[in-house]
């Protein structure tokens, strides 16, 4: 999995028109998007990746958008969906999509937290 610099910068630029206090990590080869404290993309062989759950799925699922498959084809399906081009390059459009990511991010965060306190318990 790589990401090229051009494609790196590229996302960055959009998204921080779009969202406050965005950054990017390299990591296993690919980058990880964060808002804040908040991870809720990632860039895989330059594919833009948004967070999604349940509420969210099908609107990428709409557009013909398909999961992380970090091994390939035949192997696990992650929690992030390609990130539509016309979307990516649509600040108004973008918007709102990179703003429903951070959502999912943040409810992913407060599970994950309420999950420790109760094995803490």
């Amino acid at each position: 999995m790589t990401v090229s610099a051009t494609y790196r910068a590229f996302v960055l630029e959009q998204l921080s028109r779009a969202l406050p206090d965005v950054r990017a990590r390299s990591m296993f080869g690919g980058v990880g998007i964060y808002c804040g404290p908040v991870f809720f993309a990632l860039i895989g062989n330059d594919v833009l990746h948004f967070k999604v759950d349940d509420l969210t799925r099908k609107h990428f699922e709409a557009k013909g958008m398909r999961p992380f498959r970090p091994f390939g084809e035949g192997g696990e399906v992650m929690q992030y969906y390609e990130v539509p081009a016309e979307v990516l390059e649509e600040r108004e459009a973008l918007v709102v999509w990179a703003e429903e990511a951070v959502a999912v991010g943040r409810r992913a965060k407060q599970r994950k937290g309420k999950r420790a306190g109760l094995m803490a318990s």
